[in-house]
């Protein structure tokens, strides 16, 4: 595409900027010209922008690959919003009626929100593959490498994807990746000629702050005390579901002046949607989630982030901390520990992956098959996860592996005992290897936490050269003070509600999700 029109022409008019953020325009001008581009931006610096803005000024449709449809309903809602019409986000909510309404006119949107579980459907992809696809945009672009912290099985196959829509140019964005998941997200991609576009991750305007403490008392203790000196808008990030439960509940029972609400990947999709949306609009002060919560949160003045629970590895913790302070004001990350919390997170990364034992009952199962001359699988995924008790996510992986390595094909079983064999060894060489990383990666945090040199510089060190001067105070061992710090604060509402359970009766988003569908 030519550009004659200046590109900040185009920012000011649909997006009311008068000028583009560090990375932006250099990513958009890399699409325009037909580059495939590798953007790593730090979170919070507009990475929607350098996908929305060429979706709306040239021809052809753009595809976002996106794993949360909370964060697709977001953004669909911000660009109507914006007067911007041809935009539509496919997801489950869907119900038959209206996905077949969208599918007869998908060839009239000009950028299309899907997830990559959705993508891999026949109906869609046909679809698809007669429009003229000029963009497919990964976000979240680390889920794809089986190093990176949050993988996704389902974000392998986007190279089959790309090759049906005919090669279109290639957006892969993240906002934190080491080198090797750099490579690993070229590699998977099938485009070794990516332009890479990194850009600092450091943010100046956080300070970092680690406090030991004896227990889960102390650390419940702890948080109350800071939450009545300090009014703001807070995420506290747990590795367990059951106690970021729980821990919700107490706060709720110390703080009747707060909101409080918890999330995770347990609860029903529409429960979870309903809660971000409150707290987006300031309807609740404090979420108590899992990692599950905060991925393309776009609420500029959350003030603190407490991790209650290690972290599984410093990528992810730059990540769920980086959702402070979008606004550039003072903001805190703060890091509670004792002495048993490694015990945790460890237990996670060994149930994340399937084990030996699920890999030997998988392999007798189709074996159990083939013995009854039952050469294809008929059973559902539930169905198959439920005999071999296993979870989804582990066995999207093994049916990745299988169908990578030629085992099955077209939900058909091919047998061949040497091949099986082999595949067998394969698979279980790369679950010793990524569970090793991963416990490596784990290491990287217990050996920051208990760090005495400045953790800013330490905590950046593995991705990038340097890191930028605090803007306000630096970190726990560089001096950082609870009573040196003044936040702005969140005034108090009447309006605001009691219960986020009560309010969920009432189906605050229903109505909104509707327009934007």
């Amino acid at each position: 595409m030519q550009q004659t029109i200046p590109l900040e022409d185009y920012l000011q008019r649909y997006f009311h900027f008068n000028s583009f953020r560090t990375g932006q325009k250099e990513i958009i001008q890399d699409v325009l010209e037909g580059k495939d581009v590798l953007g790593i931006l730090p979170t919070g610096s507009g990475k929607s922008i350098c996908y929305q803005l060429p979706a709306i000024i040239q021809e052809g449709t753009t595809i976002v690959v996106s794993p949360l449809i909370s964060l697709m309903i977001d953004q669909v809602k911000e660009l109507k919003a914006n007067n911007f019409k041809g935009v539509v986000a496919i997801n489950s909510f869907m119900n038959p009626a209206e996905r077949r309404t969208v599918y007869t006119n998908l060839g009239s949107y000009q950028l299309i929100y899907v997830s990559p579980e959705l993508l891999q459907q026949h109906e869609l992809i046909s679809h698809l593959k007669s429009m003229t696809i000029k963009l497919v945009v990964i976000d979240e672009a680390h889920c794809i490498s089986q190093w990176g912290h949050d993988f996704r099985p389902d974000y392998l196959k986007l190279s089959e994807t790309l090759e049906v829509l005919h090669h279109p140019t290639v957006m892969a964005l993240s906002a934190t990746a080491t080198p090797e998941v750099q490579t690993d997200i070229i590699h998977s991609l099938g485009r070794p000629n990516m332009h890479k576009r990194i850009y600092p991750m450091d943010r100046e305007n956080i300070a970092f702050c680690m406090e030991e403490v004896t227990d889960d008392v102390e650390k419940n203790e702890r948080i109350i005390q800071l939450f009545k000196q300090f009014k703001i808008p807070a995420l506290i990030y747990f590795t367990s579901r059951a106690v970021a439960e729980k821990t919700a509940e107490i706060l709720s029972t110390h703080l009747p002046e707060n909101n409080i609400a918890f999330y995770h990947g347990g609860m029903e999709q529409l429960d979870r949607i309903s809660i971000q949306q409150q707290f987006m609009n300031g309807q609740l002060d404090i979420i108590c989630c899992t990692s599950a919560f905060g991925m393309g949160i776009n609420k500029s003045n959350i003030r603190l982030i407490v991790h209650y629970h290690l972290p599984l590895q410093l990528e992810s913790y730059i990540q769920e901390v980086g959702r402070a302070g979008r606004d550039g004001n003072s903001s805190v990350g703060l890091l509670l520990f004792s002495p048993k919390d490694l015990y945790i997170p460890t237990n996670m990364i060994k149930n994340e992956l399937p084990d030996e034992t699920d890999l030997r009952n998988l392999f007798l199962y189709l074996k159990n098959l083939v013995t009854q001359e039952k050469m294809k699988i008929t059973e559902t995924n539930e169905q198959i996860e439920n005999r071999l008790q296993i979870s989804e996510i582990q066995w999207k992986f093994f049916r990745y592996q299988l169908e990578k390595h030629g085992i099955i094909k077209n939900n058909y079983i091919i047998y061949d005992e040497e091949q099986w064999n082999e595949t067998m060894r394969l698979i279980q060489l790369i679950m010793k290897n990524r569970f090793m990383y991963k416990q490596e990666k784990l290491y990287d945090v217990f050996n920051w936490i208990h760090d005495k040199k400045c953790l800013r510089n330490q905590l950046y060190r593995n991705f990038q050269s340097g890191f930028r001067n605090a803007t306000y105070q630096c970190c726990s061992n560089c001096g950082f003070s609870w009573n040196k710090w003044e936040p702005d604060e969140t005034e108090t509402n009447s309006k605001r509600i009691s219960s986020w359970q009560a309010n969920l009766k009432k189906l605050l988003l229903i109505g909104e999700f509707d327009e934007t569908e």
